[in-house]
């Protein structure tokens, strides 16, 4: 398995740049995606970081300093750490439960329903509540009506290069049900503990005027987002009006 991330590609013109990168997840080969994110002040938020070499490095410098390395979620952060090594001035901020996972990893912040000061009058953020397997924050980059999640939404199907691998399909279409359907994560699936929080915190994310989705695992959502997202949590949203399931 090649290591190397791939290059640095613009999806929001002057405001998002994606990186794909290999990850070995449950004995299969996948791919993960980080987000670059530049502010209006020029400087770079770091979201799910992958691994960083000096190519990277170059590409990711030219866009703007990095003055944050954010772990978005409680399976996106096995990266951090060398991503400080790599902009040791960046402030580390970090999931709730990231802390627990890796109890060595130094942090600045843990990340919730409020943004840093610096992100407040453009990037708004909701930590999604109610899951007892899984834990993540949305952010949602209001100048390019950017919706940014990472286990929240997957999909995967007939045109994921990376998914057409044997076990891979097979987890996906007739494990999981999800091959071709956007959907939470099976991880989220297997730990709704309280739906009524979960479909609060979904209700917040719909609020946004989002164009687009950035997913970390699969195909990226350029058209009708919104309606892409709701059908994707149509299931919790629902039950989420009949109150908590513990």
């Amino acid at each position: 398995m090649n290591n190397a991330p791939r290059r640095l590609v613009e999806f929001a013109p002057g405001a998002v740049w994606l990186v794909d990168y290999p990850l070995r997840f449950a004995g299969m080969d996948i791919e993960a995606r980080m987000s670059v994110i530049r502010l209006a002040d020029g400087r770079v938020i770091l979201h799910s970081p992958c691994n960083i070499g000096p190519e990277l490095q170059a590409a990711i410098e030219t866009i703007g300093p990095v003055g944050w390395i954010v772990a978005p979620g409680s399976y996106h952060h096995l990266h951090v750490a060398a991503a400080k090594a790599v902009f040791p001035e960046a402030e580390v901020l970090i999931c709730p439960g990231v802390e627990r996972k890796q109890p060595g990893l130094a942090y600045d912040h843990l990340l919730g329903d409020t943004p840093r000061p610096a992100w407040g009058d453009e990037i708004a953020q909701v930590l999604v509540r109610g899951n007892r397997v899984i834990r993540e924050v949305v952010f949602y980059h209001r100048p390019s009506r950017t919706l940014i999640v990472t286990d929240l939404i997957e999909w995967i199907g007939d045109n994921t290069p990376w998914a057409q691998r044997g076990m891979i399909r097979l987890w996906w279409k007739w494990v999981t049900f999800m091959w071709n359907k956007p959907r939470p994560a099976p991880e989220y699936r297997m730990g709704w503990r309280d739906r009524r929080a979960a479909a609060a915190s979904l209700r917040r994310i719909l609020a946004w005027d989002f164009e687009r989705i950035v997913i970390a695992h699969g195909e990226l959502v350029t058209e009708n987002a919104k309606a892409v997202a709701e059908d994707a949590w149509a299931s919790v949203l629902a039950k989420g009006e009949r109150g908590p399931v513990k």
